[in-house]
């Protein structure tokens, strides 16, 4: 019996936990802190509705549901270019390329900047599916270490001098998976350590507007804007399923990325974008972010609260200030693979943490997200846990 042959760079690429995970704990009754969802009750379902009303019912509507531009609709980068500028990331509108879902940005980034064999530094724990773009690259992935402002500088510069890396990718406000925010210092000091070491910063900023405490900082990517990638997202704030990101770039990169995503895609979906763009310039999309703070503020604290009562003496439990994510090590030697399948049979979930770990993993580790559910669900969710944590 022949076999067909496949491409090489498929070799060592892995499926994402998290996904396979969704679709296990789908099943009635289960209460899953798995994954990194917005809670479906909060999306603006009336105002949406109503945005692609407006969109095809445009005089011009047939230019929505046809080919557009790859570089994306100019009214949706106008409102995003605002956006970034006052966020501290000054932007106009040909700084940006929307991309479908930044998920996509992160792909094209890893294409024009990645040879197979160039070093890609990442912060330990990484966000899954980051890793994923950059194994397809066939990139040779390196963990920085981390404490609990972040990835640590000093490691950073140590690793930087020996490796000579392409890039550096951060989650650098409230992380997947760990929650963690690099203060402003220590942004500085990143940004010292690009210039020095002439590498790549990219900035995936999906959480940023999700702030519940502390202070906004500014952009990473502000600091040294030439050589820096900022991707960026409405999944969290909007809605995930219209898949409308983009990325800011320098000319010629974006140009380069420009032409990549000529190949994948042709363009992001038309009429999403003219909704999206419809929509945030009808909308109060500030107080809707005001919204989502305040509800998921509440949550988060509800999953702080029941953790501290559940878990054993001695289990480490980060507070974030922002984001979607809890990140708890339990003591001891104890695998949280084994915990979830107990967790499993009590109708609960989480991820355990040696999925986000690119080096030997730290299996006492589990991430655990918030924003799905209401205080009490949270409650009971964390009670079922109890009995597996016992």
């Amino acid at each position: 019996m022949s076999s067909l042959a496949r491409a090489t760079r498929m070799d060592g690429v892995t499926s994402s936990p998290v996904r396979d995970l969704l679709a296990l704990t789908r099943r009635p009754g289960v209460i899953s802190f798995a994954g990194g969802l917005p809670a479906p009750e909060l999306f603006d379902t009336d105002g949406l509705r109503a945005a692609f009303a407006r969109a095809l019912a445009d005089p011009d509507a047939a230019r929505a549901l046809q080919y557009s531009p790859t570089e994306g609709d100019p009214a949706l980068r106008e409102i995003v270019a605002d956006r970034l500028t006052r966020q501290g990331l000054p932007t106009g509108c040909d700084d940006l390329l929307v991309t479908t879902g930044s998920q996509q940005g992160l792909n094209l980034v890893a294409s024009a900047l990645l040879d197979p064999g160039a070093v890609v530094l990442v912060e330990e724990p990484v966000y899954l599916s980051a890793v994923q773009c950059f194994q397809l690259a066939q990139a040779r992935i390196v963990p920085v270490p981390s404490d609990e402002e972040g990835i640590d500088p000093v490691a950073l510069e140590r690793i930087a001098a020996s490796e000579r890396p392409a890039l550096l990718y951060l989650v650098p406000t409230f992380s997947n998976p760990t929650g963690r925010t690099i203060g402003e210092a220590r942004r500085d000091r990143i940004a010292d350590i690009a210039a020095r070491h002439d590498f790549w910063l990219i900035e995936d900023d999906p959480y940023g507007e999700l702030r519940y405490s502390g202070r906004p900082l500014s952009p990473l990517s502000a600091r040294v804007p030439d050589r820096s990638i900022y991707l960026g997202s409405f999944s969290k704030i909007v809605s995930p399923g219209m898949r409308v990101g983009w990325l800011r770039a320098p000319a010629q990169l974006r140009q380069q990325l420009t032409i990549l995503k000529q190949a994948a895609d042709l363009h992001t979906s038309t009429i999403d974008q003219a909704a999206a763009a419809e929509y945030l310039a009808t909308a109060d999309l500030d107080a809707r972010v005001r919204v989502l703070c305040e509800t998921y503020r509440e949550r988060r604290d509800a999953m702080l609260v029941g953790l501290r009562e559940i878990a054993p003496a001695g289990t480490e439990i980060t507070e974030p200030e922002g984001g979607m994510f809890v990140w708890v090590r339990l003591p001891g030697e104890v695998d949280t693979a084994e915990v979830l399948q107990e967790a499993l049979g009590h109708d609960v979930a989480f991820v355990p943490g040696a999925a986000f770990q690119v080096s030997e993993p730290d299996r006492a580790t589990m991430r655990l997200s918030f924003t799905t559910f209401a205080p009490a669900t949270i409650a009971e969710g964390l009670r079922r846990l109890a009995k597996a944590l016992s």
